[in-house]
């Protein structure tokens, strides 16, 4: 008898910690300190005119807090604004002045993130 109640509790707990795994792999779970609550940042305008566009493919999010972040080390850059696409993990730049791709590569990666390529 108290096997089979061992049996339960632990079948129990690989149900929970696979539905867990899921939630987290299909970037629905809270993970990476985020909660499951999202905070929308609010889209940077840019100054000046948009001088043009790159795309900048990024290893290493999983989450809504993951994007947050990464928009957030982007909009620290002046003269730039992004979109970040937790699916396709990218990040579309759009600039209004000279922005060098280390910079962007350094804000990004200083959040814990890999830049795996940029294109312009």
């Amino acid at each position: 008898m108290a096997n089979a109640i061992i049996v339960i509790v632990l079948v129990l707990i690989i149900i929970l910690a696979m539905k867990s795994s899921m939630k987290h792999f299909l970037g629905q779970g809270g993970c990476c300190g985020g909660g499951s609550t999202t905070v929308k940042i609010p889209a940077k305008k840019l100054e000046g005119k948009k001088l043009g566009e790159m795309i900048i493919f990024i290893s290493g999010m999983h989450c809504e807090h993951c994007v947050q972040k990464v928009t957030g080390a982007i909009h620290r850059i002046e003269g730039t604004s992004a979109k970040v696409n937790l699916k396709k993990n990218q990040a579309l730049v759009a600039y209004d002045r000279q922005v060098s791709k280390e910079a962007i590569t350094k804000e990004i990666e200083a959040e814990g993130f890999h830049v795996v390529e940029i294109r312009e």
